[in-house]
């Protein structure tokens, strides 16, 4: 993704905004499992790219919601083309048996890390 310039925790970060739009910093934090902080320097950064803007909360306006722009869904319709690239790529390398093989070992490391 780095024609796109974006980096693995922009991407979580736009499609994490994208799933759920109006999410505070707090709530992509926890979900991303870093700081307040860390998340508040991505939205600044994604942010005077024209990716994602803050709105105020419509009752709390100390809170302020995060949305992706145009440009972000864009930007995140881009990525996803990459990924699904890569991922076609990886597949017919493989072949069908590794492939379904492959798709089951993630499945199983997915489950076990739900676990964990």
């Amino acid at each position: 993704m780095r024609p796109l310039g974006l980096a693995a925790p922009h991407y979580t970060l736009l499609i994490s905004v994208h799933v759920e739009p109006g999410l505070t910093g707090a709530e992509p934090a926890r979900r991303l499992n870093v700081t307040p902080q860390a998340v508040a320097s991505l939205v600044a950064r994604l942010e005077s790219r024209g990716q994602l803007e803050r709105r105020e909360h419509p009752r709390h306006r100390h809170v302020q919601e995060i949305h992706l722009t145009d440009e972000g869904r864009e930007v995140l319709r881009a990525a996803d083309e990459v990924i699904a690239d890569i991922e076609h790529r990886i597949t017919d390398a493989l072949g069908p048996d590794c492939a379904a093989r492959l798709r089951a070992l993630l499945n199983r490391v997915e489950e076990a890390a739900r676990e964990a």
